[in-house]
């Protein structure tokens, strides 16, 4: 008999069993308790189980049979009864629902296939007047650099224009120069790493080979979209580089050491200029800072490194709280894409001083901060919509879901139940026409 698969053996309760007998152990008092239950997560990249630091080994195993069956994560549901039968729910896929952060709860409802936040669709705006720096200069790079390096083996005019027929474009010419002298790709002894920090400092990064280079785009800076639906881009008048998620134009050949792309900008801000060098950093959704005005100025002279932002305008993103913005009159203006309303102490408030307004994309509001819920069945531009379970059942009831959404979430607290969230979460896909969260039940008997 051959051995069942991953995802079969992911089906099976022996396979939880011990997890499950852990759990019962640990949360014994909880689990005793009339509808008592535990919630948790296990993924590939770790996990999220109330076992009190017990069962490290099981939970990596678990971990690797997930990535064998080509699962990220999966959440589940326990109960035991006092004579050990044991029934456990686990989660199963959906296309339309992203995990929770470090909860059994489902993350955002992803409403249209494929849809993205508003910021990930963003392009750059088209730059016909940008020129280069003064201080571009292949021809001095290419000495600088030989100068430095003396014997450094270059990339060839063949893979070089494997580069340009890849990316589809040709290589500015800096770049080339820089290639020519130095490859990016290690030749040199294994374990030289005197010879390789004295590349990186005649360059100015970890240089890419040639067959690395790319495209930094918004697809290479995803995220979830309850995180990417409370971010606004937008570039000022006079900024050096535009405030972006990513942009064909940014063409990544080198790294900090930190995980920091360092790019050519191709497609500058308007006080900018054309093959300006850019830092991409990993902790953040968007934007990009001035390095250089030129790839010659970075490696041959000081860099100058800056945000590139300039004068900045009323705020496109809003969070009204006890701590910030005080009320939704204050926040309100035409440029407003996110609002956020937070903990508040005060009485709930009217969203009509935003109602209208034409770029209002994003509404999360904590529970009890609405005076009517209903009101939000007014903002004709809404895209993404986080609130409590009790205001989606208000709009539910009422028909008043917005009809322009791309995604939602539902914001929950300890004291929520996962199904029952999941069946609201299943009521609000069903009019996309979505598939619904659903449950493979696993039941058996726990020995101690």
């Amino acid at each position: 008999m051959s051995e069942p698969s991953p995802l079969a053996r992911i089906r099976r309760f022996a396979t939880w069993e011990p997890l499950l007998r852990l759990l019962w152990e640990a949360n014994e008092e909880q689990l005793a308790r009339p509808g008592g239950q535990v919630t948790g997560q296990v993924g590939t990249w770790g996990y999220s189980v109330p076992l009190g630091g017990a069962g490290s080994d099981l939970m990596r195993d678990l971990g690797r049979m997930l990535a064998q069956a080509g699962l990220e994560e999966i959440a589940f549901v326990a109960e035991t009864s006092a004579e050990g039968r044991a029934v456990l729910r686990l989660m199963d896929p959906n296309s339309a629902v992203s995990p929770g952060i470090g909860s059994v709860h489902p993350g955002s409802l992803i409403l249209v296939e494929g849809a993205l936040p508003e910021p990930w669709r963003r392009r750059p705006d088209p730059s016909p007047g940008a020129a280069p720096d003064a201080s571009a200069d292949p021809v001095r790079l290419e000495r600088v650099l030989r100068e430095r390096l003396p014997g450094a083996e270059g990339a060839g005019e063949e893979e070089l224009a494997a580069a340009e027929e890849r990316l589809g474009l040709e290589l500015p010419a800096e770049l080339k120069a820089l290639y020519r002298v130095v490859s990016g790709r290690w030749t040199g002894p294994e374990g030289d790493h005197e010879e390789m920090y004295r590349q990186e400092m005649a360059v100015g990064c970890e240089l890419f080979p040639p067959d690395r280079i790319h495209r930094a785009d918004p697809s290479t800076r995803p995220a979830p979209w309850e995180h990417g639906a409370m971010v606004a881009v937008g570039t000022a008048a006079d900024d050096a580089v535009q405030d972006l998620v990513g942009s064909p134009g940014w063409l990544v050949f080198g790294d900090t050491g930190g995980g920091d792309r360092i790019a050519v900008d191709l497609t500058p801000g308007p006080r900018g200029h054309l093959g300006q060098i850019i830092v991409i950093g990993h902790e953040f959704h968007h934007g990009a800072g001035l390095v250089a005005p030129s790839l010659t100025a970075m490696v041959c002279e000081e860099p100058s490194r800056g945000g590139g932002a300039g004068t900045p305008g009323p705020s496109a993103v809003a969070y009204v709280n006890h701590r910030g913005v005080q009320s939704i009159e204050e926040a309100a203006h035409p440029g407003l894409e996110v609002l956020s309303i937070g903990v508040w102490g005060g009485e709930p408030f009217r969203l009509g001083p935003v109602l209208g307004l034409p770029r209002l994309r994003t509404l999360s509001a904590f529970p009890g901060t609405l005076a009517d819920p209903l009101e939000i069945g007014q903002l004709a531009h809404l895209e993404f919509l986080e609130l409590s379970p009790e205001d989606w059942r208000i709009l539910l009831d009422a028909k008043a879901v917005p009809p322009s959404l791309k995604a939602c979430s539902v914001a929950t607290r300890m004291h929520h139940r996962p199904l029952e969230i999941a069946e609201l979460s299943s009521e609000i896909l069903a009019l996309w026409g979505r598939d619904p969260i659903t449950w493979t039940v696993l039941e058996g008997d726990l020995v101690r």
